[in-house]
């Protein structure tokens, strides 16, 4: 007897295709359902499943393994299609292509089945993922067979066929969705109509920008080897991490997209998305590339965008081609961590983290001295900060941003810098740092300062945008 393995929503479709497959296959069905994320993924999926005729029912959760070994290393290559998409459904596709030909030959199935219409990308990317891992398995696509042409005939098909059909399914819905933890997509309907605004209701993932916040939030993303861990130093696994930066990007109003775009049958098609934490990932990644990799490294990526995206989006994940663009973008990926411990074994430091400005690496020097994990010596609200009088908005914004009270001291007028003499008259049992820039240029008196550091145990907080590499600095910082 024949066995396939079918790629199983639990939805009208794939419903249908699992009775369908059975009848004129005279074939035993084992559908697999992949979670990545989808916020849609039915409760009662192995149940319609086996009410529908499966043999048995597959059900994983492969979120980690979505975002780890997909989503993360397309972003290292920085892919974006045609200028504007982020390959949210394309990524995903891969994936359950491999999990389907895997299964298969667990199970000794000689054929493979998913629901993809025949005018849509997906049919192509399951297909081509199949044949690239397993050739010798045969692919079963019921929208290219059969003679069912709308929603209504499914309907009665399931009906004629005593299968489970919920209310309303036979109407045909205002656009088609597709979800995975890295976005969500919208396409069909009354999208197709390029005239049309899309209702606000459609919008699941993301506030519209009316609605989100007048102020802006400051957060931080560490990078290791080319991929982030943590958000805020708070460690995370992958899929943990993406799931903290949709729920800051959605709530900002970050990540929404209308376009049309180039299909790989040859079709022109509207399609809009939500990819709230991708957008701020890709533009994260792009940040701190703009610091570790020099200019040509970055052209040559960037040369590289066009076909590494198209390949991803026309299903060719597992093509020669994509595995060798792969190799070469995580050889530049390795220069960010690299850089970093490089740069601080030749500034005498134990660690160095880098971000995009001078600003956030203030604002993230101050708010991490407000971690618990400092005890009795994390800075706490109404503490004071000491500072130049005459300092930088981008030193003083963090201090308060932490609700620090800032303390500012006279300058010496030919150097712009902080008065030393000042300090103790400045001083107070409320005192617990002292943040200062390098002003003009002009390195201040590095060693009067940690000596009141030390005599009063404060925390030391510098600002070294306009002066780093300054003799009189690195020689303070060697003594």
């Amino acid at each position: 007897m024949n066995k396939i393995i079918l790629a199983y929503s639990g939805g009208l479709d794939t419903t249908v295709i699992l009775k369908w497959l059975q009848e004129n296959y005279d074939a035993e069905v084992i559908t697999y359902t992949a979670d990545l994320g989808q916020k849609d993924l039915r409760d009662d999926v192995e149940d319609r499943a086996s009410q529908a005729g499966a043999s048995h029912s597959i059900v994983e959760d492969l979120k980690d393994d979505f975002v780890k070994n997909y989503v993360f290393p397309m972003f290292r290559g920085n892919a974006i299609y045609e200028g504007e998409y982020l390959l949210g459904t394309s990524i995903a596709r891969p994936l359950i292509a491999k999990r389907l030909v895997e299964i298969a030959k667990e199970e000794g199935a000689q054929f493979i089945s998913h629901g993809a219409t025949g005018k849509g990308n997906d049919q192509i990317r399951f297909e081509l993922g199949v044949y690239g891992l397993a050739p010798e398995l045969k692919i079963i696509s019921p929208w290219r067979e059969w003679d069912l042409a709308s929603r209504k005939d499914l309907v009665k098909y399931c009906n004629e066929n005593q299968l489970p059909v919920e209310e309303g399914s036979e109407n045909e819905p205002p656009f088609s969705t597709d979800e995975n933890l890295l976005h969500i997509s919208y396409e069909g309907g009354i999208l197709e109509d390029i005239t049309s605004v899309p209702p606000e209701s459609m919008w699941r993932n993301t506030k519209s920008i009316d609605d989100a916040p007048d102020s802006g939030e400051e957060f931080s993303i560490e990078f290791e080897n080319g991929d982030p861990i943590a958000v805020n130093d708070e460690k995370l696994s992958p899929a943990e991490l993406l799931t903290k930066l949709n729920d800051i990007g959605s709530r900002n109003g970050i990540g929404r997209l209308d376009i049309v775009e180039s299909r790989s049958t040859g079709m022109k098609s509207r399609g809009c998305y939500e990819t709230p934490g991708g957008s701020i990932l890709l533009k994260a990644r792009r940040a701190i590339e703009s610091i570790c990799m020099d200019g040509e490294s970055i052209k040559t990526k960037d040369e590289l965008i066009s076909k590494y995206s198209g390949l991803i989006y026309d299903g060719l994940w597992w093509a020669p081609e994509r595995f060798a663009i792969q190799s070469l973008v995580d050889n530049f990926s390795k220069n960010v961590q690299n850089f970093e411990e490089k740069w601080s074994k030749w500034l005498g430091v134990k660690y160095s983290v880098f971000v995009n400005s001078g600003s956030s690496a203030n604002l993230l020097a101050i708010s991490a001295l407000t971690s618990d994990k400092l005890g009795s010596k994390k800075l706490v609200e109404g503490d004071e900060v000491l500072t130049v009088a005459a300092g930088f908005p981008t030193t003083i914004n963090p201090i308060y941003q932490n609700k620090l009270v800032p303390v500012y001291v006279d300058v010496e007028l030919s150097t712009g810098n902080i008065n030393c003499e000042l300090l103790e008259q400045a001083y107070s049992s409320r005192t617990k740092a002292i943040m200062l820039a390098h002003s003009l240029g002009n390195p201040f008196d590095l060693d009067s300062i940690i000596d009141f550091v030390k005599s009063k145990n404060l925390w030391l907080i510098e600002d070294n945008c306009d002066a780093l590499g300054a003799l009189r600095i690195l020689d303070a910082v060697r003594l």
